[in-house]
Formats: C-alpha cells, structure tokens, sequence
C-alpha cells in the first residue's frame, strides 16, 4: 500500500525540489546523491537495493513510487560520469555535477540544517549514490 511506503524527499520544499521531482516524473532523473552524514544526523541505515519509497514534493504530496535498483558509497572525488548525467539535472561533466552539488551543500538551507554556516565537502567526503527507477506515478 502507497501510504505505507516511507516518503522520500529531493533537497529541501521548494524550487529545487520540484525540479527534482520533475525530472524523476519524466524519467530523466534515475540517480540522486547524499551524504553519509546525514544518515548518521537522522539516526537512520543507509538505504538498500529494493526498497520502495514514495516521492514526496514541495507541498508533501506523494507523487510517485521509487524502487532503488543500486546504492553504493563513494567519495566525492570518485563519482562517474554515469551517475552524474543520471541525475537529471543537465550535468555533461562531473565537474559540472560537483560544481551544482557544492553549491546545495554549502548553501543556506544545508549549512542551517546542519547547523554549521562554514560546512564544506572535500574529495573525501562520503556519499551514498542511488540509483533508482521509476514504479509508479500517483
């Protein structure tokens, strides 16, 4: 049952997120990235392979049912071309994709979040890569 699913949320409510949740509407979107921290920061697991969740977007509707296909931990420095046009979001190069990334991690509604104005990522930094397909649109 779709309210049973636990929410899955892109970036913060707002523009971002409904750009997100756009792209994975229209298919273009089939991976995100995270950090390890915030996992951690939740007190949650890290997320598996098979699991379901429904999309939720800025105004907390569930739009759509996810099914995660990979997840992986990566550094920074080493994610790939793939996983980074997958994300829907234009990027041709992985410079382009961190570039993008660097400026929502070190953005005002992170940096609040985390509650740290001067967060930064480096190389090394631990990200969790997913990869997802679209199951449902709601």
């Amino acid at each position: 049952m779709i309210a049973d699913l636990p929410p899955y949320e892109f970036a913060f409510p707002g523009p971002l997120r409904d750009q997100l949740v756009a792209a994975v509407l229209e298919g273009t979107k089939t991976t995100t990235t995270g950090l390890c921290q915030d996992y951690e920061i939740d007190g949650e697991a890290l997320p598996v392979a098979g699991a379901q969740a429904a999309v939720v977007d800025s105004a907390g509707r569930r739009v759509a049912v996810i099914e995660l296909t990979e997840v992986r931990v990566s550094r920074l420095g080493d994610v790939d071309l793939d996983h980074a046009r997958d994300e829907g979001e234009g990027y041709d190069s992985v410079a382009a994709w961190r570039a993008g990334h660097e400026k929502y991690w070190h953005g005002v509604d992170y940096r609040g979040w985390l509650g740290d104005p001067d967060f930064t990522v480096d190389d090394d930094t631990p990200a969790v890569l997913e990869r997802f397909r679209l199951v449902a649109t709601l």
